[in-house]
């Protein structure tokens, strides 16, 4: 039976925050604890979620036995909101997922166990897109692959340097998500910002320094690095604990597919400028710099945050 119905209408509310927390005390089943950033849509939400047909709650507690806590969850009360609520579920066994659910994406899916190979399925879906996401939206990897594009200028170096840059952060990614490496993230993040204003420099260098001559070395170098980023915000994500593998593939696989668009979009903006006889050297220095000046200053703040300013 479904364990618990949407609270109360929609309301359209302010800009507010909410956790939903899901902690296993025994196998199957949970202890649950909703908490809002406000008393007002503390008191307007009774019931936070719409657990899976299987699960049944009786106040805190949630049952999910036998099958464990798998399918979707639902926050139907987010539908016409502007909050933000984080889901955190932890299971007995050390698992752990965190999901953010807004109004836009209010229904969170929990996975099963690999008996068919349909149940890959939600996992293929969602790490996917959470890879395109994070590529997209983490503005330091994104200004890195367009100063590499902007850097290399023959296609099959640009191929090269390209899969270089992958293999490189696909190995570290795996390395560290799979407990192999260990390395604190803000010398990491430092170094991340530090890798663009390099590139950035050799892009203003003349053709004999070795970036120039050898940029698949320094793609490799640097995408360890990234790659370190890339693990710091899957394991803020959480991996489903019978699934890693295959969740941490399927993120790659839309970190590629973010990269891949990204690297289109800049040399479909350099086809067109030449096309229209818009390539000034000027136009593209200019980029350079601005890409660069922005990576100084996230390399000052982040330098600042190691030594713990």
């Amino acid at each position: 039976m479904i364990a618990a119905g949407a609270g109360s209408p929609a309301r359209a509310h302010p800009i507010d925050a909410a956790t939903l927390t899901l902690t296993e005390v025994a196998p199957g089943q949970f202890t649950t604890h909703f908490q809002a950033g406000s008393s007002t849509l503390q008191r307007q939400i009774a019931t936070p979620a719409v657990y899976p047909k299987a699960c049944r709650l009786e106040g805190a507690s949630l049952d999910c036995r036998p099958a464990g806590l798998v399918g979707t969850i639902e926050f139907p009360w987010l539908e016409g909101t502007l909050t933000r609520l984080m889901v955190e579920i932890e299971w007995q066994g050390g698992g752990r997922m965190l999901r953010i659910a807004t109004s836009s994406a209010h229904t969170l899916t929990v996975y099963g166990s690999m008996g068919r190979l349909g149940s890959l399925t939600p996992i293929v879906l969602d790490y996917t897109r959470l890879g395109v996401e994070h590529i997209l939206t983490g503005f330091d990897h994104l200004l890195f692959v367009v100063a590499l594009t902007l850097l290399v200028r023959k296609r099959r170096a640009l191929i090269t340097t390209i899969t270089a840059f992958t293999v490189a952060h696909s190995l570290s990614l795996a390395c560290t998500v799979l407990g192999l490496v260990s390395v604190p993230s803000a010398p990491v993040e430092a170094t991340i910002a530090l890798s663009i204003v390099l590139v950035c420099m050799e892009c203003l260098r003349p053709d004999g320094s070795l970036t120039r001559r050898a940029p698949w070395l320094v793609a490799f170098s640097f995408g360890l690095l990234h790659g370190l980023g890339f693990a710091s915000a899957l394991m803020e994500i959480g991996l489903p604990a019978q699934h890693i593998p295959s969740a941490l593939v399927c993120f790659n696989v839309g970190v590629e597919l973010g990269q891949l668009v990204v690297i289109a979009v800049v040399l479909g903006v350099r086809a067109l400028a030449t096309r229209l006889h818009l390539g000034r050297v000027w136009a593209a220095r200019g980029v350079i710099y601005a890409i660069g000046a922005i990576a100084a200053f996230w390399s000052l703040d982040r330098v600042a945050a190691v030594f713990g300013r």
